[in-house]
């Protein structure tokens, strides 16, 4: 099975946006209005917004583990250290 780069789904996708957004502003408009392969750039910018978009869950996801897990363990030990009271 080949595994999943995602590093180059990135560049390729951040290639192929770039192509379009120059296609766009520049001379090539001709082209680009004759160009009958539109739906592959609204499918490449979907891919992209997906990929935003899980990247964002993954965020969250991950903020909320650390939030719940490990500031909780970290707050109680810096609660714990300054309450000390000499005693053993």
């Amino acid at each position: 099975m080949k595994a999943f780069n995602l590093a180059a789904v990135i560049e390729t996708s951040a290639r192929k946006l770039s192509r379009f957004f120059r296609r766009l502003s520049g001379g090539d408009r001709e082209t680009l209005l004759g160009d009958e392969r539109g739906e592959a750039y609204i499918g490449e910018a979907v891919k992209i917004l997906i990929a935003v978009v899980i990247g964002a869950l993954l965020l969250t996801l991950i903020y909320s583990l650390i939030k719940n897990e490990v500031f909780t363990v970290v707050s109680q030990k810096i609660r714990d250290l300054f309450s000390y009271d000499g005693t053993p």
